[in-house]
């Protein structure tokens, strides 16, 4: 019997998972752990975060710290990779709590459970919902009922101070 190769979503879970706590040391979370195949490489891509947002100093320490991590675990095996530390992107849904407290004051679209759309600007949030100005009004969304978020890229925002 042979050892059959563990899937790349086995292979992720694991490395999210050794990460997490050296990454948590320098503040910051772990978003995405994303294993793609690139010829005879792999591409391991980390998606980090925090509050205030992420720096280049922050990827660069974030990139030493994983790299000891890996180079002492045999969680990526022996196939060569190459190792890419990002910050989360605005592309990615808000999906937890954290996500929507670190865009406070950004503009928002959500596709709600029923199909609704609201879009509009995170004034507040907690663990269970987010408050949104649409059109000056408030609205409470509960993160229950949402089914997408993505913030929206805003190229001629007037800051509000």
């Amino acid at each position: 019997m042979s050892a059959s190769r563990p899937s790349s979503t086995a292979t992720a879970t694991r490395v999210e998972d050794e990460l997490t706590g050296p990454l948590g040391d320098l503040g910051l979370d772990i978003e995405a752990v994303e294993i793609t195949p690139a010829g005879k490489r792999r591409v391991l891509r980390v998606a980090v975060d925090k509050d205030g947002g992420v720096t280049l100093d922050d990827v660069a320490a974030a990139t030493r710290a994983a790299n000891g991590v890996l180079d002492e675990s045999d969680v990526m095996g022996e196939q060569p990779y190459t190792l890419e530390v990002t910050s989360r992107g605005v592309d990615r849904p808000l999906t937890l709590p954290r996500h929507w407290r670190r865009n406070r004051s950004r503009l928002v679209k959500v596709t709600l459970s029923g199909g609704d759309v609201v879009t509009g600007r995170v004034t507040a949030s907690d663990d269970e919902q987010a408050t949104l100005d649409v059109d000056g009004q408030e609205r409470a969304v509960p993160f229950a009922d949402v089914e997408k978020a993505l913030v929206q890229i805003e190229f001629n925002r007037k800051d509000e101070d």
